[in-house]
């Protein structure tokens, strides 16, 4: 009997997680709610300028009651911005009432709509009242935006393999008020389906989420999708003679390492094509210059990149943008054995390029090398890859800030951007020439690292950098953000599928498509 549950929990971990979201409504009203109207809902979030005015308070049903505590509060303690209360109705309404400053970033904003989210979630109702006042209509919209963001993303699913899950959230309809026209969110689905995914398949285990259910999970979710699908397995990727990533996958006992392609095409042809690709590393032990406990916690996360390549692809087609985009995901685990790769090895990528390998737990940038290597054969206008690939990033901005790299300065202030508008921040770091210096092998093409480790994050890119032409539009993500402790932004989770966001900022209010930017 015990074994027979257990094969049940194991099977639920894997289906597709989103749908519990989807289905969630979302309705948007261009008046105001009104005491009737309010008086329906258990849970209310009201929301006005850091000064509001005596206009903007008779915009809000139970004005009357509401601003003489928020004063009150206000007097008490002129720091605070949130009147938490319950309102003298049938259904004792808890209302939140927040006021932010309509100047504050898009960061600010997310992270106020996380805690906004987390008291609603905390009290689990099946419907929600949002209503903004006193904004111009940009702000408005996008508060909405940021509102209805947090709260779907606060209340996704995440895996449990405890005997007695929490059930799923009772959140069926968000009712939104208070904007001119309505606001189009079929971004902001497709983001947090996008996002939900990667979420969810990062916080797996990697006793679960092996290269190999890994692989069958994306056959299911690619058939369900409509995307073609093409895996190279490790005779494949022999014959293609990626022996830089073969090298990392050699010390596996199963043989299920390989590198997943996947094809969204589009209804209309002649777009530019996009290459996303994603490291996979289903687990890190380090190899032979093994990890200590304390680092090697986690690393069943090392796949991260991977989810987040495909979270993007998957908004990208709910949102069926005209691009089509090639997905490349590098699914390996790094294991410790006999036949493990090992320091001062030289292996030949499949472009040709040897390497001498100088520290075994430098896998995911010898993985990505041939990958990037078969998604710029595709010839696309632009490739991102995303990796949580180096703790030199995450010593250099923390885990608050992902870095980023391209091969086109011209990109800097757009990467820049996004990572403003979106609220996930991004920094983009050097790519001279003469940092190759410190990477040059006496005795192979290049080095694959150094063990020095300065500059570990800008090294590793300068390494990558070589498996990617120079006529193709390159950005590498190296994902310092993706563990965040508490959540960050407006996500609720430590595991925050950084980077989804982002990308669809970089390449819908960017226009990363739209120029060559030599």
């Amino acid at each position: 009997m015990i074994s027979v549950l257990r094969e049940q929990v194991k099977a639920k971990s894997m289906e597709i997680p989103y749908r519990h979201t989807e289905k969630i409504n979302i309705n948007q009203h261009t008046t105001d709610a009104d005491a009737r109207r309010l008086d329906s809902f258990r849970v209310a979030l009201l929301v006005l300028p850091e000064h509001p005015r005596k206009t903007h308070w008779e915009r809000l049903p139970y004005s009357t009651t509401l601003k003489p505590r928020f004063q009150a509060m206000r007097r008490r303690d002129k720091s605070r911005h949130r009147l938490v209360t319950d309102l003298p109705n049938r259904n004792a309404t808890h209302t939140v009432v927040q006021t932010i400053d309509p100047n504050a970033s898009s960061f600010e904003i997310l992270t106020t709509a996380r805690e906004l989210a987390s008291a609603v979630r905390g009290h689990d109702p099946a419907a929600v009242l949002v209503q903004v006042a006193g904004f111009a209509q940009a702000t408005a919209e996008h508060l909405i935006n940021c509102l209805a963001t947090a709260l779907l993303a606060s209340v996704c699913p995440m895996p449990s393999f405890k005997s007695k899950p929490a059930p799923d959230a009772k959140l069926n309809r968000i009712d939104c008020y208070g904007v001119e026209q309505p606001v189009d969110l079929a971004a902001v689905r497709a983001e947090v389906i996008g996002n939900h995914l990667a979420r969810w398949l990062s916080v797996l285990p990697s006793s679960e989420l092996t290269p190999t259910s890994y692989r069958k999970f994306v056959e299911t979710l690619a058939g369900r999708e409509g995307w073609q699908m093409n895996f190279l397995d490790t005779k494949a990727l022999k014959r293609k003679q990626a022996g830089a990533f073969l090298a990392v996958a050699q010390a596996s006992p199963v043989d299920d390492a390989g590198i997943i392609h996947l094809r969204y095409r589009p209804k209309t042809r002649g777009g530019k094509r996009l290459a996303l690709v994603g490291k996979g590393i289903c687990f890190d032990t380090g190899g032979v210059n093994v990890k200590p406990a304390r680092s090697m916690n986690g690393m069943h996360e090392d796949m991260q990149g991977s989810a987040v390549a495909l979270g993007t692809l998957l908004a990208l087609s709910r949102l069926e943008t005209d691009h089509p985009v090639d997905c490349w995901l590098a699914l390996a685990q790094n294991h410790i054995g006999s036949r493990a790769y090992k320091p001062n090895d030289v292996v030949t990528a499949s472009n040709g390029t040897t390497i001498e390998v100088i520290h075994t737990d430098a896998e995911g940038r010898m993985v990505l090398a041939d990958t990037l290597v078969q998604a710029g054969k595709e010839k696309p206008h632009t490739l991102i890859d995303y990796a949580t690939l180096t703790g030199a990033c995450i010593y250099s901005l923390s885990s608050r800030y992902s870095g980023v790299f391209s091969n086109r300065d011209a990109l800097h202030a757009v990467l820049i951007n996004a990572g403003k508008d979106s609220g996930e921040r991004v920094w983009p770091f050097p790519l001279d020439k003469d940092f190759d210096e410190s990477i040059k092998s006496k005795i192979a093409d290049t080095k694959q690292c150094t063990l020095e480790g300065d500059a570990d994050h800008i090294l590793a890119a300068r390494f990558l950098s070589r498996f990617v032409d120079d006529d193709i539009n390159w950005v590498h993500v190296d994902l310092a953000a993706s563990n965040h402790k508490g959540g960050l932004g407006h996500i609720p989770t430590d595991t925050t599928g950084f980077g989804v966001r982002f990308s669809l900022n970089l390449l819908r209010q960017q226009g990363l498509m739209d120029n060559t930017w030599n």
